[in-house]
This record gives structure tokens, C-alpha cells and sequence, in this order.
């Protein structure tokens, strides 16, 4: 059974003008322009700023909700790194398993990561106190390693399934070969195999679980050097 007025539709890279209504039983389905659906938001366009934008705007709520103990002078900095690593940095990289990131959209997540970074170290800019620094007291790894070790993580585990696997078709992929004239947008398999080439493995080494660890995973440990 379907509810012609609970069900939508959305149609991408397609113009209002080109698009066609869809009749259920004489009923017009409406249509919409974005959805969310298992936390990420899909949008007509296909491009993942929205998403990201989203993801933003929901660590800030999570963020507020826990000002109580990363805004409190008393609480020990180690603990405030550890409450944004477990709530807030979950909350912000969540889905991030599957982006096509670009640098303009790593600049959109660095930088609200950092906003909230300082105000829990009771600094700001005009402070002249460098990232590594606030990285360091807290002991929070930057957020790109991060988002590298969970693409990694899911490519890794796509890879392993077994050939009989009920997904393996719809899912398939091959990284990419030499770029073609133009610059075409960015996709999935080619962040992935930047991340396979900046940490020294390949494809075959899925296989072996103690390297691709040793390899793949970034330590929130974080040392800094007094340079003086």
C-alpha cells in the first residue's frame, strides 16, 4: 500500500522544466528537492556541501549540549578532548566514510572544528596561539587524518566481502586510471586512491590486517615540541 501524501520524489541534475509528474491512481507524488535518510542529506543537486553543512550544524547542537564540561575552567583539558572526540567528532564525521571530499570541503569541516577547539581551550585568534598547539593540549588529531583512516577503514572492508556477496555488483569499482582532458568531478575512488598512495599501501594489502592497521590508523595522541 502507498500514501500518495507521505510519498515524494526527487529527481537529480534534472530541470523543472524537463521533469515529468509522476500519477499514482490520478494522484500527483510530490516532488522535493532534498531528503535525509539515515542521518546524510540527499540533495537534487549531488553535490555533498549540503550534507557537509548539515553535518556541521549538528556537532554545533551536539556541542552545546556538552558546554557544560568543555566550557568549564575546572574540567582538566585532557577530559574536554576526550568528550570531543567521543560525542561531538562522531557526530561531525558521521557518513563521512563515503565522501568524494575536495580541499574546499576538508577547509569547511577544519574550520568549525577549530572554532570549537579554542573556545574549549579558552583561547582565540587574537591569542596568536598556533593550531598544533590547541591540537596538542587537547590531544585531538587533526580532522583530515581522521576522516582519511575511516575511508580507508570502509574501503578495506568493502574489498574483503566475499565474491558471493549479495552486493558485490551494484558496489564494484575500480580506481581510477590516468586522468582524461578536463577536470572531471571528483569521485569516491579517486580520494580513495590518494589515501592508498599518501600512506604507502595498494589494493592487495587488504588482505593483510597487521599492515593495513599499522598503516591506515592515526593515533589521537598527539606530542607537541616546544620549538623555543
Amino acid at each position: 500500500m502507498l500514501s500518495v501524501q507521505k510519498t515524494q520524489f526527487m529527481e537529480c541534475n534534472v530541470s523543472d522544466s524537463d521533469s515529468e509528474p509522476i500519477l499514482v491512481d490520478g494522484q500527483e507524488v510530490q516532488k522535493c528537492s532534498q531528503y535525509k535518510y539515515l542521518g546524510s542529506i540527499m540533495h537534487d543537486s549531488g553535490l555533498l556541501e549540503i550534507n557537509i553543512q548539515h553535518r556541521i550544524a549538528a556537532a554545533w547542537l551536539k556541542w552545546t549540549e556538552v558546554t557544560g564540561v568543555t566550557c568549564d575552567s575546572k574540567m582538566p583539558i585532557k577530559m574536554k578532548g576526550l568528550v570531543y572526540k567521543t560525542i561531538i567528532r562522531s557526530v561531525l564525521t558521521y557518513g563521512s566514510e563515503i565522501w568524494p571530499v575536495t580541499q574546499r570541503h576538508f577547509q569547511a569541516i577544519h574550520v568549525a572544528e577549530m572554532k570549537m577547539l579554542r573556545w574549549m581551550s579558552g583561547v582565540s585568534r587574537i591569542d596568536r596561539v598556533r593550531n598544533e598547539h590547541i591540537r596538542g593540549s587537547l590531544g585531538v588529531r587533526d580532522v583530515a587524518d581522521k576522516l582519511q583512516e575511516s575511508r580507508l577503514r570502509w574501503f578495506r572492508h568493502v574489498k574483503r566481502r566475499p565474491p558471493e556477496y549479495v552486493g558485490n555488483k551494484a558496489l564494484s569499482f575500480a580506481l581510477p586510471g590516468p586522468n582524461r582532458r578536463g577536470k572531471p568531478r571528483q569521485r569516491w575512488c579517486n580520494v580513495i586512491a590518494k589515501d592508498l598512495n599518501a600512506c604507502g599501501l595498494s589494493e592487495i594489502d587488504v588482505q593483510d590486517r597487521a599492515k593495513w592497521k599499522e598503516k591506515s590508523r592515526k593515533a589521537d595522541s598527539v606530542t607537541v615540541r616546544d620549538k623555543r
